[in-house]
């Protein structure tokens, strides 16, 4: 017998009954996001790795252990997209958005690929949703997209995450924080790990990220950005502070949430649940005014946030906010005797044709059969044709969930007005 062959560790297939769940948070990622105004973007799934070792940072866990890389034919290297922003302040440079409009606001949805160990919530291929909004340097948009990503939660109807805030300051603030970080980590340099060792003179603030146990009492006793706010960083994180309140999106101050690239400054945020372990951040993002120059652009202030798919997924089945059975289609046209199958399968072609969703079936079986496929599919309607109902030009139409049965003519205008009533 011939082995079969399994799917990819790290990867997941999305089956039907979950293809249904995913479509509706995709939805609802859609909707809420027209509602902000942004406009969806689609970029490529692979680009030049270059732009993510520009854009994500070569120190970075990402960029230089987690990449999915390769060489085309010509020879450049190509790598799987390990996140959004990169790709998508790429495709706002070469095509002159922000000329076009002062203020961009993108959103997009897809795979992601990052070589990670799998384990729960987390995957080799996974799925995105990202929201950007460009071109103003003012706090006002720091809550926007800020607002955005909590009204996605509201929408999703989930209710056991936390908003937190922090601020990374402006790049004089984080001048001054990173020589304080050189003096606290450069005497206990041999008792940090490999990574934070490469990490120490290049970037230290990427040590404040580090998992590696090692690291630990060292990043605790750290110093702490906030206390190294100038005038111009404070106010800033003040009117972010007070917009909020404004608005009625509840946060907390979380002094320890950083990032660790020159790119970054003033608002970091993050969105974490207590309902998935350690795996606590469903979504998250910042401030990035110096992406655009470090990706060959004019210098335009950004932010943006993702969410984790995967993650709001399991968040979702854990408060039981994922309906069990999304049914697809409207009605399920039976026919119980060779010509009541013809009948059948033209009404529902013709069904069809005005726009509903039609099941029938293809395996001719009975009728007892062909009722549990419908309860099966979670259809609200059953139209079922025989031969008392073809001598009569008739259709009976079974209510699912009430089981009220009811003759119509046999045409679909007729149906239809049934189950769209």
């Amino acid at each position: 017998m011939t082995k079969t062959i399994q799917s990819v560790r790290g990867t997941k297939d999305i089956l039907p009954v979950e293809s249904a769940q995913w479509r509706m948070v995709e939805d609802v990622f859609r909707r809420v996001a027209e509602a902000f105004g942004f406009q969806e973007i689609r970029t490529p799934i692979f680009e030049a790795t270059e732009l993510f070792a520009r854009g994500i940072g070569e120190t970075t866990d990402v960029v230089s252990k987690e990449m999915y890389t390769f060489l085309d034919m010509g020879k450049d290297s190509l790598t799987l997209r390990p996140e959004a922003t990169a790709g998508i302040i790429r495709a706002v440079i070469e095509h002159t958005l922000v000329e076009k409009n002062p203020s961009p606001r993108l959103w997009c949805y897809g795979a992601m690929f990052r070589q990670e160990r799998p384990q729960k919530g987390r995957y080799r291929q996974f799925h995105q949703f990202d929201a950007e909004l460009l071109g103003s340097a003012f706090p006002e948009s720091d809550v926007e997209i800020i607002a955005l990503a909590y009204r996605i939660l509201n929408e999703l109807g989930l209710e056991a995450f936390e908003l937190q805030i922090n601020s990374l300051g402006n790049a004089a603030s984080r001048a001054a924080y990173r020589e304080v970080l050189l003096n606290h980590f450069r005497p206990h340099s041999d008792n940090l790990s490999h990574d934070s060792q490469q990490r120490l003179e290049r970037n230290p603030l990427r040590i404040l990220d580090s998992k590696h146990p090692e690291d630990a009492p060292f990043v605790k006793t750290a110093p702490l950005l906030v206390e190294y706010l100038d005038a111009e960083s404070r106010a800033y994180f003040e009117s972010v502070q007070t917009m909020l309140g404004a608005v009625g999106i509840p946060f907390t101050i979380n002094t320890k949430l950083v990032r660790g690239l020159d790119y970054y400054c003033h608002t970091a945020f993050e969105f974490v649940t207590t309902r998935l372990g350690s795996q606590n951040a469903i979504g998250g993002g910042g401030r990035y005014d110096g992406l655009f120059e470090e990706l060959g652009g004019k210098p335009t202030p950004g932010i943006g946030f993702a969410f984790g798919v995967e993650r709001l997924m399991l968040l979702l089945e854990e408060e039981r906010k994922l309906p069990e059975n999304i049914s697809t289609s409207d009605v399920y046209v039976i026919g119980l005797d060779d010509e009541s199958r013809l009948v059948a399968m033209t009404l529902a072609h013709n069904l069809r044709a005005q726009g509903a969703s039609v099941v029938t079936d293809v395996l001719r079986r009975s009728f007892k059969a062909q009722m549990r496929d419908a309860d099966r599919t979670g259809v609200r309607f059953v139209a079922i044709i025989g031969e008392a109902e073809r001598q009569n030009n008739n259709v009976s139409i079974k209510t699912m969930a009430t089981s009220e049965q009811r003759e119509v003519p046999l045409d679909a205008a007729s149906v239809l007005e049934v189950i769209r009533s």
